[in-house]
C-alpha cells in the first residue's frame, strides 16, 4: 500500500471512530453571517486588541494548514472569497470540542465563531469560541508546497486545482467578468439575448464536422449544433434587428491548444449594418471589456505587449500574404503553383481543395502567426464563405473580416448573405464538396432558404470566440487553462 493509499485508510479509520462518538461528519445547520471579505472590510480601522464591544463574525471554510502548540492551534481556513488565520484554543472553545478539533484534519471544513485581533507578528486572526466540524473529508490535499502542478492532473481534477492554485481560480473569476462584460456592451446598445436550439435537424453556420445523436420519440438523428448562425438570422427576418448569444458550440475536430470539442462562442447580428460597421463596433467592445476586467487597454499576453487602444490595422488577405507570408499576389490565381509552395512549406493540402480553401491554408499557416497586435483581415474568397455577402465591387470576394490578436484568429465577421438565389446555389457547391470528400461541407437548408425568400434586412454578423478572448485577457497559452472541465482521453487506471 502507498503512502497515500495509508493515508485515505486511516481516514476511513479515523471517520468510522468519530461516527461511533455519535458526531455528524455532515452536518445542514451552520449559518455563516461573514465571508472573509466581509470580515476584512469589517476592521478597517478597528483597533489592534479585542474588546466587549468588538464585532463577533461566524464564517466557515476548508483548513488550508494547522500548526498545533499542545492547547493551542492556528489555523489557516478559506472560502469563495479569501483566506484568514484563526487561533483555536482549548479554553475558549472548551476541551471536548478542542478535542474533537484535534481528530480533524487539513480540507475539513469548519465553522467558526469569535472576533478580531492583531498577532505580535501583525496578522489579522480570528480568535475562534466556537469551532464546529461542518464537512470531514477522506482523501488528503496535495502537499502544501509542491500542490497540483501536473497539467493533465490538474484537467481532470479541476476541483483540487482550484482548491490548491489561486491564480487557477483568479482566471475563471475574470472569465465570468469578461463575459457579463459582453452581455453588458451589448445590452446597452438595445441586442437582445436569445436562446437557440442546441440540437439541430440540420447543422449549420459553419464549416465543420458535427457530432450526431437520435431522437428516439422523433425517430430522426439530431446534430449538436456547430454554430447558432442560421437560427439567430432567422430571428432577424421575424424582426428581432438586433440580437445575440453566448453559447455552446460543439464541432468533432482534433483537440490542440487552440480546440476543444466543446467551445463557447458569442454571436451577434445586426440589422442595417454592414462588416465595416462591425469592426468599429469590435474595436469598441474589446477595448470595453479589457478596461473592465484589467483596468487598462493595454496588457502583457504570453512575453508580448498587446495595444488594444491603439489603431487596428486593416489588411486584406492577398496583401497580408504578401507582406508576411512573401506570396506573390500573381501566384494565387495559380492553383499548381501555389500547391507547389505549400508543399515547400509542409503544409497538407488535399489536391483537390477549391483555390480560396488553398489560398486560406497557406494564410494560416504564413500569416497568422505573426498578426501580433490587433489587425482585421479583409477580402475572403467567396468559396470559403458560403453565408458573406459578395463584394460590389469585386465579386469573386466577400465583404467579410476576421480579427487576429497575438497571433490567434479571434473573431469572423460579415455583412450577410440575403439573397436567396445566390444562397441557395453556395450550399449546392457545398453539397458537391461533401459528396467529393469534404467532410466540413455545409449541408443543404431548405427551410433556411424558405425563410430567406421572405426577405431579410441588410445584416451584418460575428462570432468571437470566447475561450479565445480570455486566453488573451488571462495570458494563458493553452485553451484547455480557460475551460473548467476540458475533454481529454480516458485516463488509464493502473
Amino acid at each position: 500500500m502507498d503512502k497515500k493509499s495509508e493515508i485515505i485508510e486511516k481516514r476511513k479509520q479515523k471517520l468510522k471512530g468519530l461516527k461511533n462518538n455519535n458526531i455528524n461528519l455532515f452536518p445542514n445547520d451552520f449559518e455563516v453571517s461573514h465571508t472573509v471579505r466581509d470580515i476584512k472590510k469589517a476592521i478597517e480601522g478597528m483597533p489592534d486588541s479585542l474588546t466587549e464591544d468588538d464585532p463577533v463574525f461566524v464564517t466557515a471554510g476548508r483548513m488550508m494548514a494547522i500548526n498545533r502548540f499542545g492547547k493551542s492551534s492556528f489555523i489557516r481556513f478559506k472560502d469563495r472569497t479569501g483566506q484568514l488565520q484563526a487561533y483555536v484554543r482549548n479554553d475558549k472553545i472548551g476541551i471536548e470540542d478542542y478535542d474533537l478539533f484535534k481528530k480533524l484534519d487539513i480540507g475539513d471544513f469548519v465553522g467558526l465563531r469569535g472576533g478580531m485581533f492583531k498577532t505580535k507578528t501583525g496578522e489579522w486572526t480570528l480568535l475562534v469560541k466556537e469551532l464546529r466540524l461542518v464537512c470531514k473529508s477522506t482523501r488528503p490535499l496535495p502537499e502544501k508546497f509542491h500542490g497540483l502542478r501536473d497539467p493533465e492532473k490538474r484537467y481532470r481534477r479541476r476541483y483540487i486545482d482550484l482548491i490548491m492554485n489561486s491564480e487557477v481560480r483568479d482566471i475563471f473569476l475574470k472569465r465570468t467578468k469578461i463575459i457579463q462584460a459582453l452581455r453588458t456592451f451589448l445590452l446597452e446598445r438595445d441586442f437582445l439575448e436569445v436562446e437557440t436550439p442546441m440540437m439541430q435537424p440540420i447543422p449549420g453556420g459553419a464549416e465543420a464536422t458535427p457530432f450526431v445523436t437520435h431522437h428516439k420519440t422523433l425517430g430522426m438523428d439530431l446534430f449538436l449544433r456547430i454554430a447558432p448562425e442560421l437560427y439567430l438570422k432567422r430571428l432577424i427576418i421575424g424582426g428581432f434587428e438586433r440580437v445575440f448569444e453566448i453559447n455552446r458550440n460543439f464541432r468533432n475536430e482534433g483537440v490542440s491548444s487552440r480546440h476543444n470539442p466543446e467551445f463557447t462562442m458569442l454571436e451577434f447580428y445586426q440589422a442595417y449594418a454592414t462588416y465595416e460597421d462591425l469592426m468599429d463596433l469590435t474595436e469598441k467592445m474589446f477595448r470595453y471589456v479589457a478596461r473592465e476586467v484589467l483596468g487598462s487597454t493595454s496588457f502583457h499576453y504570453q512575453g508580448d505587449t498587446i495595444h488594444l487602444g491603439a489603431e487596428w490595422r486593416r489588411i486584406t488577405l492577398t496583401s497580408a500574404l504578401k507582406e508576411f507570408g512573401g506570396v506573390d499576389a500573381k501566384m494565387l490565381k495559380n492553383r499548381v503553383k501555389l500547391l507547389e509552395l505549400a508543399a515547400t512549406c509542409g503544409i497538407k493540402i488535399k489536391k483537390s481543395g477549391r483555390l480560396g480553401k488553398i489560398i486560406t491554408k497557406l494564410f494560416d499557416v504564413l500569416v497568422e502567426p505573426k498578426l501580433l497586435q490587433p489587425t482585421f483581415v479583409t477580402g475572403y474568397p467567396v468559396e470559403v464563405s458560403p453565408l458573406s455577402r459578395r463584394s460590389d465591387t469585386t465579386p469573386e470576394l466577400t465583404d467579410r473580416f476576421e480579427l487576429f490578436i497575438a497571433g490567434h484568429e479571434i473573431a469572423n465577421g460579415f455583412s450577410e448573405l440575403n439573397d436567396p438565389v445566390d444562397q441557395k446555389d453556395r450550399f449546392l457547391q457545398q453539397t458537391a464538396d461533401r459528396e467529393a470528400g469534404d467532410e466540413d461541407a455545409h449541408y443543404m437548408d431548405e427551410d433556411y432558404i424558405e425563410a430567406l425568400e421572405y426577405g431579410m434586412p441588410p445584416t451584418a454578423g460575428e462570432g468571437i470566440g470566447i475561450d479565445r478572448l480570455v486566453m488573451l485577457l488571462t495570458d494563458v497559452a493553452s485553451i484547455r487553462e480557460v475551460i473548467l472541465f476540458p475533454h481529454m482521453k480516458p485516463h488509464q487506471q493502473k
